[in-house]
């Protein structure tokens, strides 16, 4: 299939660096991998964090043990596409089908490997960020991660399985939502997905804290029952006011601030759940007499360990619409001025930007 010898990539270099570039097409698949013709990407948060503030997590100092990349690195790993090529070994997957891939990375051999929980592997890496990822024509990874399509999924939707992945496993670490009052922090895309999953999930009453109008609308939208804005009111007064005074029954932290923090734990009642999710990049002051005296459990959540299925069997069936969440399409050539830095300068209006490596403009 691949006569052409090179193809154009978004490859970071440093901060406020990203260049699309003519790069090596990835060549064959080694054992136990497949080559994916990438049909959607989308830009995260956790990329954009790469091109204002990085290196954040591509290894800089040394190769990285698992993948032996450093340095230069191909971003995205919110994709879905074509299956082309097969490595040796892969018989499960066939050259033409369409999958999705989880973006772990992992050894398989570790001790959380070998629980299942690959998402804290010891050697874990992330694909497009210690390892050649997706905003590329061609993208190689292990078959082992890989997702089928059903027949008449949308392909847009596959660059949103990932994110999605990321709220279905901090909901099922806050135990059964069924009828329950749940309090999301934060409505960018890890929140709303949260809030997206958690009404999945059978929550009946969703606050979102938010502070943004656009974000306050676009929770409403995907699902949130309740949008209380922590600028304009005492935040633990209101969601107790909604709870007859005792609090949710789970929180959600999807924004990563020191503040923000404590604020998640305060709004559960007492014996409730608080699952962090959001990425901190400071530490938080806290009593931890609070946790002891009420018995609040407080859960950390890592990316996802098996919730690709249960997403793309909700955007199946239609329990969960990804649309709302879609707020850009573009070709590989406008990534910059009209992903990144789109993103950079209109935050609160976009959710997910989604791009087509197959085409340089839309």
């Amino acid at each position: 299939m691949n006569q052409q010898a090179s193809m154009t990539a978004a490859v970071w270099h440093g901060r406020r660096d990203i260049r699309l570039e003519q790069v090596a097409l990835p060549g064959t698949p080694p054992p136990g991998w497949v080559q994916i013709k990438v049909h959607w990407c989308g830009i995260c948060g956790s990329d954009l964090h790469e091109y204002l503030a990085g290196p954040v997590f591509i290894p800089m100092d040394s190769p990285h043990p698992l993948t032996g990349l450093q340095g230069q690195c191909i971003l995205g790993h919110e994709f879905s596409g074509e299956i082309v090529a097969l490595g040796a070994g892969v018989s499960d997957f066939a050259c033409g089908e369409r999958v999705a891939a989880d973006a772990c990375q992992h050894c398989g051999q570790c001790l959380f490997c070998r629980q299942g929980q690959y998402n804290l592997c010891e050697n874990l890496a992330f694909t497009g960020l210690m390892n050649n990822g997706a905003f590329a024509e061609l993208v190689n990874v292990p078959a082992n991660l890989l997702y089928r399509l059903p027949e008449g999924f949308p392909s847009e939707a596959g660059a949103l399985i990932e994110p999605l992945a990321v709220g279905m496993h901090a909901v099922k670490k806050a135990g059964s939502l069924l009828d329950q009052t749940v309090v999301v922090v934060g409505a960018g895309t890890i929140g709303l997905c949260t809030i997206m999953c958690a009404k999945a999930a059978g929550a009946s009453r969703i606050i979102a804290l938010e502070m943004s109008a656009a974000r306050k609308a676009k929770a409403l939208e995907v699902g949130a029952s309740h949008v209380i804005d922590p600028s304009e009111c005492d935040a633990v007064a209101a969601v107790k006011a909604l709870t007859d005074g005792y609090g949710a029954s789970a929180s959600f932290e999807c924004i990563g601030h020191k503040a923000t923090a404590k604020l998640a734990i305060d709004v559960i009642r007492k014996a409730g759940r608080c699952v962090m999710v959001g990425i901190f990049e400071e530490p938080s002051e806290f009593n931890f007499f609070e946790i002891v005296a009420t018995e609040k459990q407080v859960i950390g959540s890592l990316a996802y360990a098996g919730e690709f299925a249960d997403v793309i069997a909700l955007i199946a069936d239609g329990s969960i619409d990804v649309t709302p969440l879609i707020t850009g399409r573009i070709g590989l050539q406008q990534i910059i001025e009209q992903g990144f830095e789109e993103l950079v300068n209109n935050k609160d209006h976009n959710v997910k930007i989604i791009v087509s490596p197959a085409a340089l403009a839309i």
